[in-house]
């Protein structure tokens, strides 16, 4: 019991295949993969649906090798004070190429093109005539001059924003919860729109780049396809239930939607015309799936080891510069005078704070602690149990 967290061995779990360039990670440390343990400090996955498993008291983190975290019950998580991580940006690049490479090959007919040139196999000699007389029915329209509206700049949204305007295109942008650092990573060519209906009137194509929620679910819809221009092409490689496929099929019939490029395929989509279905593609390259994995592992493996927090969906981040000192990381409810009861705990063992970080998500909040004296081990399992006994804390590690 004496034995620091730090050095126990703490076991790895993948519920997919992961990139062993991520799971080279935990060859420093003390780390064990063992895709069998019932019993894991934390486990990696991308798409694997987690809603129907029970959580083990142990289990301290989710890492999800992506950026959509809907096959993982965060709440859940939240209230067993499992930390959820996601690994934001880590697959950007590869999402904006197929943006890009979608917008141009849907907007020339590149697709139907090549089908149905395929179809010609067997007409021998007669086939590059075939193909002069057949080529008028795929005429397509160019981008450049173009105005195409960006819906979230995050990390896919503005490197797509960005690249088209290199690709001569205006750009239009909406993201009313932009972050600091993608402002000043977003080209200040990208024109601001105030609202998503300004954005709807005035673009030739269309692309979204925002998460499910209440609010987005449905957010294309017969309603703002009418705000639209006639013909605009829509994109979609964020999540399919952010379009009414119903009010989608009507606008494709009537025209009011030109092409709609979706990462999401299913039957009803499938049947629709001028659809472009990809079978989720957006993310998938070699490079994309081990930066999510060496992301996902080193957020993980920093957590357990010294408690530090970095984009996780369900508790603040937090971090403090790790010395080897001893250090308490506790995930509590957002109250009044939990960090005096939690520090009170450690002046009953007269231990001194060299250093604090409190930090707060809603209803929860994160306090990681380091312990200025040296602490003798065998109070370790005893404070860990005092201070796991007020009121309102959800877990304690002591490292």
């Amino acid at each position: 019991m004496s034995t620091s967290t730090i050095e126990k061995v703490k076991t790895i779990k993948t519920l997919n295949n992961i990139a062993q360039v991520g799971l080279n990670v935990f060859n420093q440390g003390n780390f064990k993969i063992d895709n069998d343990s019932v019993n894991p400090d934390a486990i990696v996955l991308r798409s694997f649906n987690l809603h129907s498993m029970e959580f083990v008291s142990n289990l301290k983190a989710i890492a999800r090798a992506g950026a959509g975290v809907n096959n993982i019950p965060v709440d859940k998580c939240t209230e067993q004070g499992i930390v959820v991580f996601n690994t934001p940006g880590a697959n950007a690049n590869a999402v904006k190429e197929m943006v890009l490479t979608t917008l141009m090959a849907s907007s020339r007919n590149l697709f139907a093109g090549v089908a149905w040139t395929k179809t010609l196999e067997g007409e021998g000699d007669q086939i590059p005539k075939l193909v002069e007389a057949g080529k008028k029915q795929f005429v397509g329209k160019e981008i450049k001059g173009k105005t195409l509206g960006v819906i979230g700049l995050g990390a896919i949204g503005a490197l797509v924003a960005n690249d088209a305007l290199d690709l001569d295109m205006d750009v239009i942008g909406f993201d009313p919860f932009i972050s600091v650092d993608t402002a000043w990573n977003l080209s200040r060519k990208v024109q601001r729109a105030m609202t998503l209906e300004q954005l709807f009137a005035n673009s030739d194509y269309i692309t979204v780049h925002v998460p499910l929620t209440n609010d987005t679910k449905g957010m294309f819809n017969k309603e703002t396809f009418g705000i639209m221009k006639d013909d605009v092409h829509i994109l979609n490689f964020s999540r399919g239930e952010l379009v009414n496929e119903a009010d989608m099929k009507e606008a494709l019939e009537s025209g009011k939607v030109g092409k709609y490029v979706t990462d999401f395929p299913n039957e009803n989509v499938l049947k629709m015309k001028n659809v472009v279905p990809i079978p989720h593609l957006g993310a998938s390259t070699q490079e994309s799936e081990e930066n999510c994995a060496i992301m996902a592992a080193r957020q993980v493996k920093d957590f357990l080891e010294t408690g530090n927090i970095k984009n996780s969906v369900n508790f603040p981040n937090a971090s403090l510069p790790y010395t080897g000192k001893r250090r308490v990381a506790a995930f509590h409810k957002n109250v009044p005078n939990m960090v005096g009861q939690i520090t009170q705990a450690l002046s009953n063992y007269n231990l001194n704070i060299a250093d604090m970080v409190n930090r707060s998500r809603g209803e929860y909040a994160y306090t990681l602690i380091d312990i200025d004296n040296k602490v003798n081990g065998e109070i370790i399992p005893q404070l860990e149990e005092k201070i796991k006994l007020i009121q309102g804390i959800v877990t304690t590690r002591i490292i």
